[in-house]
């Protein structure tokens, strides 16, 4: 019965892959302490599956095309985020992870000469305590053998749980605290007061309400869309939005006064309808410039997205999935559910036509060489190349007809199912030369693994909190991002419940993906050039 199980699964690579995701997504569910493997015990499973069965192997691009997917969707979602980490406070943040990535690289190195561990090992634990499968695909291409893969496999699991670990333990140190999570969609009805009588709206809101978006004006007993040049009488009303509730407040002390009922309740001429954005046309267009249904007055005040309720700023751009709050006609209802497109449907909708071209153009840039003196040739690779591609994408969103970005799900199920693949292919090809090497120094390897993950854990968290005076919550982020597993980062808002480890995290990883992959090529390079590659 093994064996017949050994032969089946040994001669069918594309039911090897599914299972070992399959088994790796069960036994990644299982918690211990609050702790689990997630997506990384699909790696697990695949070793496991590789050691029983030795002709098991997943050959062709299989592997690599989930690693593209994988990296893709992280530089479409991070793309704007990555950008703006690129000034300001960004730019020291990314020296202090770049100064502890690389520490850690140089720990590796040093304690791999020390104990003589082939340097394909080397790379492959430094790969792993990151939690890095492009660094390890990297490896793997410039040491052209499995040696990257077992390393990896050996380090991975301390490189998840050992910064939560960190995390933990330094929350306790530093006992941080932070404000309450504060609502960020605020409504208030204004009565405008004499001293503004004969002011136009579009002056107002340049003056007196530039931190408020004014969504409904009332006038002589209607309710009306605004526009630039609505003339405000003493005694209309306006229904305004803002992030904080302190914002309508002082507006209102300085127009006249707060009150509520007068536009709410009324329905007669401006109706509130709620649609989803199903429709390219309207994705990834600042409000300012979004079109509405010709002869149709219409207003967005309301914007949701996932569990957020957003603002309707001027520069907010819509996303496949939203959920948008119109202010428009009741007769006229069914003209901006067609504008919309109004399914739920969108949220999983994304254009194939951008992936296919996005990510050929990811891997063509990921061929280019690049000439290091007393080096060699390094590129990009299948790691560097598409994340790039698809972090300038993600920054652009559109470009022309063009839509780049995709609705949240959609990136979510892309990157999961991409990582999956790709780790089922390391773990299942590894799995012999695996069971070989744990067996001579697996013990020693891990040692090196859980130093090198310290080191570059210990650097952005001591010298962070206690030198630069980051703040706590970008400070966990930093780590997260450095390290680079999603699990940590999730940890991390647990530990800092506000928006900046997240923040945080697309600041680092992508760039700090980038340096791990050029590092491993040129740790590689240099040594396959005076050793032999042992």
């Amino acid at each position: 019965m093994l064996d017949f199980a050994r032969d089946i699964i040994g001669s069918q690579p594309i039911l090897t892959a599914f299972l070992a995701i399959g088994l790796g997504y069960l036994v990644g569910q299982i918690s211990i302490a609050g702790f689990s493997m997630g997506v990384g015990a699909v790696l697990f499973v695949g070793l496991g599956i590789g050691a029983f069965a030795p002709k098991a192997q997943i050959i062709g691009p299989i592997g690599l095309t989930g690693l593209i997917m994988f990296l893709y969707g992280i530089g479409i979602l991070y793309g704007r985020q990555f950008f703006e980490g690129m000034s300001g406070v960004g730019q020291k943040y990314n020296l202090l992870a770049l100064v502890a990535c690389l520490t850690g690289l140089a720990v590796a190195l040093g304690l791999g000469h020390i104990f003589n561990i082939k340097i394909g090992h080397t790379l492959g634990l430094y790969a792993g305590s990151m939690t890095s499968t492009a660094s390890l695909q990297a490896a793997l291409d410039v040491m052209k053998n499995k040696d990257p893969s077992i390393g990896y496999s050996i380090a991975y699991p301390f490189g998840v749980i050992g910064p939560i670990l960190c995390i933990y333990f330094m929350t306790r140190l530093v006992k941080p605290t932070f404000p309450a999570k504060a609502q960020h969609f605020h409504m208030g009805e204004i009565t405008i007061g004499e001293n503004f009588s004969g002011v136009t709206l579009g002056d107002l809101a340049a003056d007196s309400l530039a931190e408020l978006q004014i969504t409904m004006v009332r006038q002589n007993g209607r309710n009306v869309v605004p526009t630039d040049g609505t003339i405000l009488n003493a005694g209309d009303a306006l229904l305004v939005v803002a992030d904080r509730k302190e914002e309508i407040a002082l507006a209102a002390e300085r127009l006249g006064r707060l009150e509520p009922g007068r536009l709410a309740s009324d329905r007669a001429d401006l109706d509130y309808i709620r649609v989803f954005v199903g429709k390219a046309s309207t994705v990834g267009v600042p409000l300012s410039k979004l079109p509405m249904p010709p002869g149709v007055p219409a207003h967005i005040l309301h914007v949701r997205r996932y569990d957020a309720d957003l603002v309707p700023s001027p520069d907010l751009m819509l996303e496949f999935g939203d959920r948008v709050g119109v202010l428009t006609p009741p007769h006229k209802k069914e003209d901006i559910r067609k504008h919309f497109g109004d399914s739920i449907k969108a949220t999983a909708d994304f254009s194939y036509v951008s992936l296919g071209l996005g990510m050929v153009m990811g891997v063509l840039l990921g061929l280019i060489p690049i000439p290091i003196p007393g080096v060699g040739i390094v590129t990009l690779g299948i790691g560097g190349g598409p994340l790039i591609v698809a972090l300038i994408l993600g920054k652009l969103r559109r470009t022309g007809p063009m839509l780049w970005t995709m609705p949240l799900p959609a990136n979510i199920v892309l990157r999961n199912f991409g990582l999956a693949i790709f780790l089922a292919t390391v773990g299942v090809n590894s799995g012999q030369p695996f069971v070989r090497t744990v067996a001579e120094s697996g013990f020693t390897m891990l040692f090196i693994g859980v130093a090198i993950l310290l080191t570059t854990v210990f650097i952005v968290l001591i010298v962070g909190h206690y030198v630069l005076k980051m703040p706590y919550d970008d400070l966990v982020g930093v780590a997260s991002g450095a390290t680079g597993n999603p699990a940590i980062l999730v940890y991390s808002t647990k530990m800092a419940p506000t928006e900046r480890p997240d923040i945080g995290y697309a600041m680092i990883f992508p760039s700090m993906t980038l340096v791990k992959v050029i590092a491993a090529q040129i740790v590689g390079l240099l040594t396959i050039g005076s050793t032999g590659g042992q």
